[in-house]
Formats: C-alpha cells, structure tokens, sequence
C-alpha cells in the first residue's frame, strides 16, 4: 500500500489512507478497497462515452452554438474569465435573456413546481438526490400522476442511497400512474457488477425541468424540511431557483446525459429542435451552467472557486452546510486574505451529522488566524449552498463545500453573472449572517483542550470524508 497509495492520490489523501491502514492494517486495506478508489465503474464510463460519440456534434450544439444564437451577453474583465475557464471545462457557454426567481420556502418551491407540472404540455424532467413521499409533498406526487395520466411524458431520475426509501415503499405510487423511475448510481452490496456504484460515489444533482420551458435547480430536496426529524427537529433552510429562458436548456442536456447512462434509452435530442423557437428571451439574466462529477477530466466547480477567490478584490462570502475544503481551496481563501479581501463563512452552528461538523471545526483555527469571519447559523440547518465575488459573480447549485462535491459526486451549479441577480444572492446571505452568531478568536481559543485535539486528529483524515 505504501507504493500502491501515493500514486493514486493526492498527498494529503494518500496520507490519511495510510494512517488508517497503519493504525488497522486489514481493516484499512478493506475499507481503502471499498472506498479508495474515485473512479466510476467501467461500464458507466463506456455508456457515456458510447453517449458522446453517438450523437456527435449534436449535444455541443444544444450546448453552446444554438444558444450563441439567441444571444451574446457582455461580460467584463473578471466575468469573462470566470466564464471562460468553465466554458472550457463543460463546453457551456454563458447565456442570457433568462428570468430567475429565487426561491427559500419550501411550500413555495413545491407550489411553484406543481403549478408548472399542471401546466406541462410535453414532458416533465425530474432529477434528485433525496425524493420521498410525505404530507408535504404529497402534492407533487399528485400532480406527477395527472401529468402522466393526460399523455405527458414523465420521468424521474433519483439517487440510489438518497432516496432508497421512495425507491423501496413509494415509487410504484408513480410508475402505476406511468411516470418512468429509474435508480441512479444502483448500489448492490452483495452483487458487484460492472455498472453499480460505490456507496460513497453519488449522485446529488437536483433538476426539475418542463417543456424546455422552466427549469428548477438549488439546494432544495424533495422532502419536508425537517428531512424527517433527522437532526432531532430542526429544519433546512435552502435556496432554489426558478428559471425561464436559453439557459432551460443547459440544464436539460445535463439531465438527459443522466438518463441515458442509467437507462440507455434513446433520447429525443433531434426533436428539441421543435422547442427552439420557444428559447425566446424571458429576462435580462446572464447566467452559465456548470455540471461536475466523477465522470469528468477536472474538479470543474473547486477550479471555478479557487479562481474567484484568488482573483477577488473586495469580499467573498459562502454559505455551505459542510466545511471540508481540500488544501487548494484553502491556500485560495488565504491568497484572498493577504490580498485584504473580506472572507465571509456562513455554516451551521451544529451540523446534522457529528463526525462531519468536527472535521469543518477543525479549521476554524487556521481560518481565524487568516481572519476569515466565521458565522455560526444558529438553531436550524443551513443547507444553502452559494458564494458570492465581489458583487460581481454568484455561484448557486448543489455542491457543498467540501472533498466529496469537489472530486465524488455529481453536482450541477448555476453562475450568474447579472447585477440584478447577484445583488439577491447576497441579500440572501445576508439574512443568513443575521441569523448567525460570529465567532471570535479568543472564544474558540478557550474552548477545551481536548475539542481542540479530537478536531486535530479529525483533520488528519478530513480528505477521507
């Protein structure tokens, strides 16, 4: 393992894996060939290649050249670098002529979506991480069926761990009703095939489009917001958008990249020709779509934020639900520091999950010490996940900030480049620091001796988690 180890991982990795195989050699070596390994299964690999070369030319131009052709935004200096290097790793260009309605409630993120399945003509395309069945969203349930039931095609996409529960008790509810459901990234702990996933390796995009017309994306699941009395009765509080426009359709191609991997159905890209014509401007919105998953060359959402965060001049604010950056992001946050930037860190106050909360307060001391402002949200979970630049860029999607959304799970992430949009972003983040009790370096400092040690060894094997 010593020379198998390094040349697989990076160094920071390499040596928390061989710490835990050190310290438990047989129970390490098992966990590391479980877990060890970042890659996909080679069969997921071919059906995505077999899916690119296939249709060739057509999915970049869904991408990028029918889009050029509604509009050319204007960008300047920083923009136009920021959209640029994900334009180079996604093959998506910027769009604009889109309209954006943030959305927090989650009542109101379920009206909404509802309301615009009510009024599908053609197809409704839904693709989640956690999707389950309750009195809340019940509704949505319902409006699923009477979409399918009056010939509209519907199809779900879930994950395989996330939403194992709907999967098991409630999907027949939906496939009954003709809505096709289909698992992604299949775990089989006792059957190991060429096509099921590594547990840990998920699928954590949350896309709800409709016709070509309006599309839904954020942090937002689809599940009340206590997640089920999972964090003893406090609530998610998360950030959605809904949006209209050219940029629909990005995230479409996203969603039917997914689809045909699972299920290698064939896909009517030929017949999204009919739609363009409703691709008319709705807005002023500039916006870009940044997907991101193991299935990719680069860590294409931590090469956006370390970029933005070395390059901005003025403030950087984030607002994640699980702290564990790899070292890049965190020589980035210090560049920005030395550069006199005012670093924002908005997280939970108690994480839902313990081991997890740990390991972010493992770097607070090397935060403060930079003087970041950390905010601790206080009473519920903070599930919102955005960063914003100097007034200028926002990012708002799925990724968390951490190792597992950088470099494990597939994640879709929105850039918005508008003023409009920005500036309610950052009063969104705002609210949160409102809500939030700032942490100051000689409290943390006084906290016991042994936190400050368990939160050391934490951070030993941070990259693991």
């Amino acid at each position: 393992m010593l020379c198998y180890v390094p040349l697989k991982h990076e160094p920071p990795t390499a040596m928390a894996w061989l710490l835990a195989i050190n310290i438990w050699p047989w129970g390490g070596f098992i966990l590391y060939s479980l877990f060890g390994s970042t890659g996909l299964p080679r069969e997921r690999l071919r059906r995505r290649m077999r899916l690119l070369s296939e249709l060739g030319d057509m999915l970049h131009n869904l991408r990028v050249h029918v889009l050029n052709e509604v509009n050319n935004p204007a960008l300047n200096e920083d923009q136009t670098r920021i959209s640029r290097m994900a334009y180079k790793m996604v093959d998506m260009s910027p769009v604009a002529g889109n309209s954006v309605l943030l959305i927090s409630d989650p009542e109101e993120f379920l009206d909404h979506m509802c309301r615009d399945i009510d009024k599908a003509k053609k197809y409704v395309n839904l693709l989640y991480y956690i999707f389950s069945y309750d009195k809340l969203t019940e509704k949505l349930f319902d409006a699923l069926e009477r979409a399918a039931r009056r010939g509209v095609e519907c199809r779900l996409l879930v994950d395989s761990v996330g939403s194992k529960a709907f999967l098991r008790r409630h999907a027949h509810i939906l496939r009954r009703s003709g809505v096709k459901v289909a698992e992604a990234l299949p775990v089989r702990l006792l059957r190991r095939t060429p096509f099921t996933a590594r547990y840990d390796i998920r699928n954590h995009r949350k896309i709800a489009i409709i016709d070509g017309l309006v599309a839904y994306t954020g942090s937002h699941n689809v599940i009340e917001p206590s997640y089920n009395n999972k964090a003893k009765g406090r609530l998610w509080h998360d950030l959605s958008v809904r949006l209209t426009g050219p940029v629909v359709i990005q995230l479409l191609a996203v969603f039917y990249e997914d689809w045909y991997v699972e299920t290698h159905e064939d896909l009517p890209f030929d017949q999204l020709l009919h739609f363009l014509p409703d691709l008319n401007a709705t807005g002023s919105a500039i916006l870009q779509t940044v997907p991101s998953g193991p299935s990719m060359q680069l860590q294409n959402y931590q090469r956006l934020i370390v970029s933005a965060l070395i390059n901005a001049k003025r403030q950087a604010t984030i607002t994640t639900p699980y702290f564990i950056p790899d070292s890049e992001t965190m020589h980035a946050i210090e560049t920005a520091r030395i550069m006199d930037v005012d670093v924002r860190l908005v997280i939970p106050q108690r994480a839902d999950k313990a081991i997890v909360g740990g390991v972010a307060r493992s770097h607070f001391t090397p935060l403060l010490n930079m003087g970041v402002k950390i905010y601790l949200y206080k009473n519920d979970i903070l599930h919102s996940k955005t960063v914003t630049i100097d007034d200028e860029v926002a990012f708002l999607g799925t990724s968390n900030f951490d190792i597992r959304s950088f470099a494990l799970d597939f994640e879709v992430d929105m850039i918005f480049y508008s003023p409009d949009e920005v500036s309610r972003i950052v009063e969104a983040q705002e609210m949160y620091i409102r809500n939030s009790k700032l942490l100051h370096r000689r409290e943390w400092e006084k906290r016991p001796a042994i936190e400050h040690v368990i939160y050391g060894i934490t951070k030993l094997f941070s990259p693991l988690f």
